[in-house]
């Protein structure tokens, strides 16, 4: 049964009254003082429908949403548009953050009625949640081509109370599209192996915007996942095309406006080809990838710009995200109203703090004209070329970090969520064990307690808290999959079994709650209590899929447990991967995060298993962890004190490291050289064109 908070003293027994003062939702709140008589998602609202034989109208949006606040502004703060809205309809806010199962329903059915989708999103549903007229966002007053939204309400108020039989028939209809569109993906009939990812990649380069970066044009959103995956292709076949791909990507984002040159991290999108407008939000889950990307290419290329941009995406999350309980959500796109007022520049205002000399060469360095490259004149900051004298850089930035720290700030969405913060933590351990910063170890181990601590209840993974209170919403497919990884990754880099134990019991819980017990490999991406359809979507989106987050959770898991649990979590990872292989044949930019868990894999997957000595310098361990492949699994310790050091331990009183690819092993090695050789010697290599697709 769908959970719901009580009506609280004072409201009548159909809530007429705006109910979201005690949300744990940030953005609920936001809306906590509209004149709407709004409640959030839950069978009180779903009965109070039924008793009224009205609507529902949800609105699904998020805090860091622009447009969501442009119409919250001119429609739901206004009186007479409630009045409306309360006569006609019941009223049902949701933060697609908190409750992305809802949120992916009635996207699927805005897609299917509009051929497009976004948010804010306005769903028109029958009490029995069944969706029959569902838009994006709807003007005050009419505008060519749209209706406004008191228009809208009238005509669905007209036909609920002249046509229902025409409504009846549309909402079944689009009940069974969203029903279909649930369904899973076919068993598998392409093999997951090397000529399948050769031809995935080969699929995602053809649309490489090799000139700008990315792929695809504007909008341009920073691919994440597929340049995880492409990194690691490289790695395991030597072929550079797909590494040098990643690379104009990485250095193009980082040069460009969308990278916050002062404070680190990245904004959510560019709206234009070359990487310089962004819109404005910064979001947890974007900057926890791309630190994973920038550490990753940092870590095998030696790039010192990639090198600085990861330590400036930790500073940001660390000054700018850290609340209680984990990782903050997000940066509003808007400050006070204007969208990325704080973050752009004049000419002027550089000299006016910085003095002529340094204002008119920061001016130059960080590309600010007098026309402007945004609004009204002002510029973002780029930095196409490196500055000619560092030391000169960074007293220029530090002194415009200040200036800007003192105009008005956007807002912070403080909502703590499993599954970006999991993200963080995995991402943080690993550039932090690669990278040879234990500072950022220090930082995934800080907010994985703090994650353990409030997030899972009594075994079960919940969604988000605020405060360091947890909310109601359960935890889905992602938070689960992601929080298993992460901790399970954090063993690996601290070797504290008790990350482990918490992993794999996680993992167990997620495999007893979302795998679907009739089609081996496919997962719901939620429990789907009293929803119109249980959701699954397996493909990559801005955050990867729940079923490829389970994928590398198993890939881990098949490494880290003992034999007969590990042959389990192999032939689940097995199963889940072979049905992911029709999206990497077929939707190759949309299943990033399906290529790099499948290229792991296919690559053996690899362990290194450094046994210590008493009088161990960390030396070889070390070198494992900077030299190994995205996806191996390393694991460092004791003879006997895992499942990967069972039997094996130093060798003549030195650190001993055993190299293995799926089931063959190599010789123990102790020397630094002998490791990079074991390591890196790939076992293929072709700089040729990759095959042709693969047969279905």
């Amino acid at each position: 049964m769908n959970e719901s908070r009580p009506i609280p003293d004072g409201a009548t027994p159909d809530g007429a009254r705006n109910l979201l003062s005690a949300s744990s939702s940030p953005y609920l709140r936001q809306h906590a003082d509209n004149p709407v008589h709004w409640q959030e998602w839950g069978d009180d609202a779903l009965a109070q429908a039924r008793r009224r034989d009205v609507p529902i109208l949800l609105s699904v949006g998020y805090a860091a949403c622009h447009w969501c606040h442009v119409m919250a502004h001119e429609s739901f703060e206004d009186a007479d548009t409630a009045a409306q809205m309360n006569a006609d309809f019941v009223c049902i806010k949701v933060d697609r953050e908190e409750r992305p199962d809802i949120d992916a329903i009635y996207m699927s059915a805005t897609v299917a009625m509009t051929r497009q989708g976004g948010w804010p999103m306005t769903c028109f549903l029958t009490p029995a949640g069944e969706p029959f007229y569902c838009g994006t966002y709807f003007p005050p007053s009419p505008r060519p081509g749209m209706p406004s939204f008191r228009q809208v309400m009238a005509a669905v108020t007209e036909a609920w109370t002249q046509r229902r039989t025409e409504i009846d028939a549309m909402a079944s209809k689009v009940r069974e599209h969203v029903e279909a569109n649930a369904s899973a993906l076919p068993p598998g009939t392409v093999a997951v192996d090397e000529q399948l990812l050769a031809h995935a990649v080969a699929a995602a380069l053809d649309d490489e915007d090799r000139a700008a970066g990315g792929f695809g044009g504007a909008p341009k959103f920073p691919p994440s996942a597929l340049l995880e995956g492409l990194i690691r292709y490289t790695e395991a076949t030597c072929d550079p095309g797909a590494l040098a791909a990643a690379g104009r990507t990485c250095e193009a984002m980082a040069r460009g406006g969308i990278h916050d040159q002062l404070g680190g991290g990245f904004a959510r999108y560019a709206v234009d080809n070359d990487w310089v407008i962004p819109h404005f939000e910064k979001m947890l889950y974007d900057n926890a990838q791309l630190l994973r990307v920038y550490a990753h290419l940092a870590r095998r290329t030696g790039d010192l710009l990639a090198r600085r941009v990861a330590g400036e995406i930790v500073d940001f999350l660390d000054r700018d995200l850290r609340v209680a309980g984990g990782f903050a959500s997000s940066l509003d796109a808007d400050t006070e109203g204007v969208e990325g007022s704080t973050y752009v520049w004049t000419p002027e205002q550089l000299t006016a703090i910085l003095g002529d000399d340094d204002g008119r060469w920061a001016a130059e360095l960080f590309a600010v004209t007098g026309d402007g490259t945004f609004e009204h004149g002002t510029s973002t900051l780029q930095l196409r070329t490196d500055p000619d004298d560092a030391q000169r850089f960074d007293s220029v930035r530090a002194r415009l970090r200040v200036a800007r720290a003192s105009r008005a700030q956007p807002a912070r969405d403080d909502k703590v969520v499993t599954a970006w913060n999991a993200m963080a933590i995995t991402a943080l351990a690993e550039a932090g064990a690669g990278l040879g910063e234990p500072a950022w170890i220090d930082h995934a181990v800080w907010c994985a307690e703090q994650i353990l601590d409030t997030h899972v209840v009594d075994g079960a993974v919940r969604r988000s808290s605020l405060g360091g209170t947890i909310g109601v919403p359960a935890g889905g497919l992602d938070d689960h999959a992601a929080l298993a990884t992460a901790l399970l990754t954090l063993f690996t880099v601290t070797g504290d079994t008790d990350w482990r134990t918490a992993g794999l019991g996680i993992l167990d819980r997620a495999i007893d709650v979302f795998a679907d017990r009739d089609e081996a490999g496919s997962w719901y991406d939620a429990a789907g209590d009293g929803l119109i359809a249980r959701p699954r979507d397996p493909v990559d989106g801005a955050t990867p899929a729940g079923a490829s987050l389970m994928a590398e959770a198993l890939l881990l898991a098949s490494g880290l447990a003992g034999v007969d649990d590990a042959a389990r979590y192999t032939e689940l990872l097995d199963a889940t991967l072979a049905r992911g292989a029709v999206l990497l044949a077929k939707l190759a930019r949309s299943a990033g995060h399906w290529l790099a868990v499948a290229q792991a894999r296919v690559a053996g997957p690899m362990q290194i298993a450094v046994a210590q000595a008493s009088r161990s310098d960390g030396k070889l361990a070390r070198a494992a962890r900077e030299l190994a492949a995205g996806g191996t699994i390393v694991v460092v310790g004791e003879q006997d004190s895992q499942p990967l050091l069972d039997s094996r331990g130093p060798v003549d009183g030195r650190d001993a490291a055993y190299v293995c690819r799926g089931n063959v092993c190599g010789l123990p090695v102790t020397a630094l050289d002998q490791l990079a050789d074991a390591v890196l010697t790939a076992p293929s290599s072709t700089g040729s064109r990759p095959p042709a697709p693969p047969d279905e």
